[in-house]
């Protein structure tokens, strides 16, 4: 299990929306298991991705735990501005 902190300038609905995108359906296919307006929680392939996000000074603080999946989450943070 790895845990990753990433400050972004769009807001939390549009980040909710990427990560959907990548993790889900039409992206790498895993399950989403839980949504709120502020987390997101996908499941498969005998791991999980969850998503915290938390507006702060401006930016969006984007907080992801991964376990199985750290590789995909290293892509989605190096692309999220």
């Amino acid at each position: 299990m790895i845990r990753f902190e990433h400050r972004s300038k769009l807001r939390p609905e549009q980040v909710l929306q990427q990560l959907k995108r990548s993790f889900g359906k039409g992206g790498l296919g895993l399950d989403l298991k839980e949504e709120t307006p502020t987390c997101v929680t996908f499941e498969g392939g005998g791991g999980y991705v969850t998503a915290s996000l938390c507006e702060d000074k401006g930016e969006t603080r984007v907080d992801i735990i991964s376990q199985e999946w750290d590789y995909h989450v290293k892509q989605f943070i190096s692309n999220l501005r």
